[in-house]
C-alpha cells in the first residue's frame, strides 16, 4: 500500500493561488494514476484532478482552466496547482492513489 503525505494548504483570499504537495512512498509510484479530491462540510467527496502515470489530465468543469495537477516521478510527488481561487473551493484536499488516500489538507479561500 502507498503511503500518502499531503502538504501545502492554508487560508487564501479570493483570486489567490495556492500549490498542493503530495508525497508518496513505493517504487512503482511512476506507474500509477494519481488524483486530487476534494470535500466540503456536509457535501460528498469530488475528484478534481487526475494524472496518469503517462501524464494525462483530467479536470471537472469546476476547476478547469484554475487547476492544474502534474507529477514528478523522480521525486515521487504529485501537485496541484490551483489559481484564481474562490470561495467554494474552500474543503480538505485529498491526494489519492490505487488503493490509498492521504490525511488531507485543508483549504479555505475568504476575505
Amino acid at each position: 500500500q502507498v503511503q500518502l503525505v499531503e502538504s501545502g494548504g492554508g487560508l487564501v483570499q479570493p483570486g489567490g493561488s495556492l500549490r498542493l504537495s503530495c508525497a508518496a512512498s513505493g517504487s512503482f509510484f511512476r506507474f500509477y494514476s494519481m488524483d486530487w479530491y476534494r470535500q466540503a462540510p456536509g457535501k460528498q467527496r469530488e475528484l478534481v484532478a487526475t494524472v496518469t502515470g503517462t501524464g494525462t489530465t483530467n479536470y471537472p468543469d469546476s476547476v478547469k482552466g484554475r487547476f492544474t495537477i502534474s507529477r514528478d516521478n523522480a521525486k515521487n510527488t504529485v501537485y496541484l496547482q490551483m489559481n484564481s481561487l474562490k470561495s467554494e473551493d474552500t474543503a480538505v484536499y485529498y491526494c489519492h492513489a490505487p488503493l490509498s488516500w492521504g490525511q488531507g489538507t485543508q483549504v479555505t479561500v475568504s476575505s
